[in-house]
């Protein structure tokens, strides 16, 4: 029985890694931080925030390895070293026309010429 018990386990954990992989998609557009503790990417069907000052982080912030998010001279600061790259962004998002991020679990910053020749992004956000 304890065998049947710990198989039921091993496969609904299985499952449920599957679905968490099916479900995850990645997003490319506009990542800004504004100001501190702010950051958000904005794409073709809206702004999907990942952390604001003061309030809770989506699952997997804290966590990420930001070694592909090194953006360098393809930075835009609008504020102080505060402002906006091109990247894509992977991770379970729920309604577009809520912005929902449920996780993130990958950042990786783009040249700027990427989201600047993509048509169906609008424009990057004003200096």
């Amino acid at each position: 029985m304890a065998k049947i018990v710990a198989l039921a386990l091993a496969f609904g954990l299985l499952a449920s890694a599957a679905q968490a992989e099916a479900r995850s998609e990645t997003r490319c557009g506009w990542f800004v931080n504004p100001t501190p503790g702010n950051f958000y990417l904005t794409d073709a069907d809206g702004s999907w925030w990942f952390a604001s000052q003061g309030s809770l982080e989506v699952g997997g912030w804290e966590n990420l390895d930001w070694s592909d998010a090194e953006f360098g001279d393809e930075w835009v600061e609008t504020n102080g070293s505060y402002g906006y790259g091109c990247a894509c962004a992977s991770g379970d998002y729920g309604n577009a026309a809520e912005g929902e991020v449920w996780f993130i679990d990958k950042l990786r910053a783009l040249p700027l010429s990427k989201c600047l020749r993509d048509p169906a992004l609008p424009p990057p956000p004003r200096d």
